[in-house]
């Protein structure tokens, strides 16, 4: 078996596509003995991807226009998706069967203070025509190293596992997953995996799209977080061949 090491930027149920790759023992099949870590706070994984400590990191698009802005190279390129959807969820104290995007107007919210998370959400609230400054807002490389066998049988194990989370009841993976969530109730993690699954967070095809590459970059723009639009190749490359 070959080691290889997987490293979060964020760790939770939204990343099941990679995480199941682990449990679902899609790279075990392949040759593959997977051990994982999370980045400590502050840190992008794409650390570690440098570091030569993982192989594998999760890490936003917004890792490599952050680069770009900077006038710098990113570190490293994204050669495939987990979602392709915004995962995150907006909760209340108490239910409210009648929400409407406008009663967030002069309440406050807390945000998440992550680069992608909240430009997602301000995204989100101009596309329901809310102005997110109504809201009082609480704020708590290159594609070398693709061509490698490692790489390859990634590939392989990682396309199989985008199947799985699209087909598998969210039961069953939620109790593959489940060592990986000890603090977790089961059911809680269950609902959380078939919520995903309904709204169509992990299409089937695991390539990052030019299509979904530009909404990305409109997101961004909207936030005033981009300078220019820059190129798709700048930052994505395709997915290693899986022979």
């Amino acid at each position: 078996m070959t080691p290889i090491h997987i490293q979060f930027t964020r760790f939770s149920a939204f990343y099941s596509p990679l995480i199941s790759a682990m449990s679902g023992g899609f790279l075990a099949a392949e040759g593959l003995e997977a051990t994982h870590s999370v980045a400590p706070p502050g840190k992008s994984a794409i650390d570690a991807l440098v570091a030569g400590t993982a192989q594998v990191a999760q890490s936003a698009l917004s890792q490599g226009l952050t680069s770009l802005e900077k006038g710098e190279k990113p570190a490293a390129v994204h050669f495939a998706q987990i979602h392709e959807k915004d995962g995150f969820f907006l909760t209340a104290r108490e239910p409210d069967p009648d929400f409407r995007w406008d009663k967030l107007r002069g309440r406050k919210v807390l945000v998440d203070h992550g680069g992608q998370p909240l430009a997602m959400f301000k995204f989100a609230c101009h596309k329901m025509g809310l102005d997110f400054a109504v809201i009082d807002a609480v704020d708590a490389g290159n594609g070398a190293k693709l061509e490698t066998d490692m790489a390859k049988a990634f590939m392989r194990a990682y396309r199989k596992t985008r199947r799985y989370v699209n087909e598998t009841p969210a039961e069953e993976i939620a109790a593959a997953e489940a060592r990986f969530f000890p603090d977790t109730d089961r059911e809680v993690l269950a609902g959380t995996i078939a919520a995903y699954q309904k709204l169509g967070c992990w299409t089937p095809h695991l390539e990052i799209t030019p299509a979904a590459y530009e909404v990305t970059l409109d997101v961004f723009a909207h936030v005033g977080r981009l300078s220019e639009r820059h190129p798709y190749e700048a930052v994505c490359a395709a997915p290693p061949m899986e022979d």
